[in-house]
């Protein structure tokens, strides 16, 4: 008889379930993975020694594109850094913008996160559903920075700015293949503010999780292609430097929320949801739960910033522009807005780590200054780089069609992978 070999398989970066520009090399026994190597670099943006080349306020945008779908959660990582250096606290009013935009962007990536899971064991409805609720939120981006996406609303000293009186409405048109009720419809929420369209959408929005579940959480296949696979135990979770619903889908009670609470976190009541076994199925279920704790958080957040006006920049010249009417009565406040913009400001010298609780896990800036108006060096702690470290791990010993669902688990996105 000849000598049975493993042999070796190519998946992606092509692959429909590779997530952005993921290679993996597996070596397979029959239908069974022995090995799994990851190669990464095929998108190798340069974002940190781009942003070493530019003045710490222009680089606000850089961090965006880090990963695409959490857009304001990554800026925020970025902006606390620079605010540790140059020993500044923002006012109230935008700690809880930033806070509640936070919560936003962890609903939008859980979403996304959803979707894709879902589409790539099989499910489709769950995509389309999720989609319909991150139009919404999309919406909340673009009142407040006028981008979908990559918003660089957060900037040291607070945040562009204050949140809009009023909500773009759909307007109906004849051509159109909706009615005017159906437009009527959608402009129900948009009649208010943009706080009073965040506020109906936190009404709305937990039974939005249950039509999720309803899809979902005890469907017979969902539970086949996640209960009992990728498992981590919680020892090992720690030893790999799990962060984020990975850490707490092994059962570690670990949220810099809770644990290191930046902005005005520690005055909020919300819970943090842990799985039980460590498997797809528990990370599942944690970031289901998560969705509506950060539900919880943005309508507390909605009725403080309603009864708290108040000023959302700092008033502090060295890190915050000129006034529209101010440019307009001299030049001296013109020139100050476009030398704030183009040579920025200096930082004082030192170095100085700041973490956010991202969707995905512990997002770091580490930002060293030699007191300069760009920064000596920049290094970004993405939790999607920990996590694919360990995927050799966690798809030992399973079929093929298992690493799509623990590539899905790990909610990876390679913009802050080949940063």
């Amino acid at each position: 008889m000849p000598e049975i070999r493993n042999y070796t398989l190519n998946f992606g970066p092509q692959h429909p379930a590779a997530h952005g520009v993921l290679r993996l090399v597996l070596e397979m026994d029959g239908e069974v993975i022995q090995r799994a190597d990851p190669h990464i670099g095929l998108l190798h943006r340069g974002t940190e020694k781009l942003a070493e080349s530019k003045p710490f306020n222009q680089s606000i945008g850089y961090m965006d594109r880090l990963d695409y779908v959490s857009m304001m959660c990554n800026e925020h990582g970025y902006v606390l850094a620079i605010e540790k250096l140059l020993n500044i606290t923002p006012p109230e009013r935008a700690q809880y913008i930033r806070v509640m935009f936070d919560e936003i962007t962890r609903i939008l990536n859980h979403l996304m996160w959803l979707g894709a899971h879902a589409l790539d064991i099989g499910a489709m409805t769950v995509f389309l559903y999720a989609f319909r609720e991150r139009e919404d939120l999309m919406d909340c981006y673009e009142a407040v920075s006028g981008a979908r996406m990559h918003a660089t609303y957060y900037r040291p000293g607070g945040v562009y700015r204050d949140l809009p009186d009023s909500m773009p409405c759909y307007e109906y048109a004849a051509s159109s293949k909706h009615s005017k009720s159906d437009v009527d419809e959608l402009n129900q929420t948009r009649q208010g503010s943009l706080l009073d369209f965040i506020g109906a959408f936190t009404q709305r929005f937990p039974a939005r999780i249950d039509e999720y579940e309803t899809l979902l959480t005890d469907n017979r296949i969902w539970k086949q292609r996640t209960v009992g696979i990728g498992v981590v135990p919680p020892e090992r979770a720690l030893q790999l430097g799990f962060t984020g619903p990975m850490l707490r889908g092994s059962g570690i009670v670990w949220d810099l929320r809770r644990k290191q609470p930046y902005e005005i976190y520690d005055r909020l009541d919300f819970d943090i949801p842990i799985g039980q076994n460590g498997d797809c199925y528990d990370r599942y279920l944690v970031r289901i739960e998560e969705m509506r704790q950060s539900n919880r958080i943005i309508r507390q957040c909605v009725k403080w910033l309603k009864d708290h006006p108040g000023p959302v920049m700092l008033n502090d010249r060295k890190v915050a522009p000129p006034s529209r009417a101010e440019m307009k009565e001299g030049m001296e406040a013109l020139i100050h807005h476009f030398k704030l913009f183009t040579e920025g400001y200096c930082v004082p010298a030192g170095e100085v780590y700041a973490a956010v609780e991202h969707p995905k896990g512990e997002f770091g800036v580490y930002l060293v200054s030699d007191g300069a108006n760009k920064p000596y060096r920049v290094k970004v702690r993405a939790p999607g780089f920990t996590h694919l470290s360990s995927i050799n791990e966690m798809v030992r010993g399973h079929m093929l069609a298992d690493v799509v669902a623990i590539i899905g688990t790990q909610d990876i996105v390679f913009g802050e992978i080949d940063r």
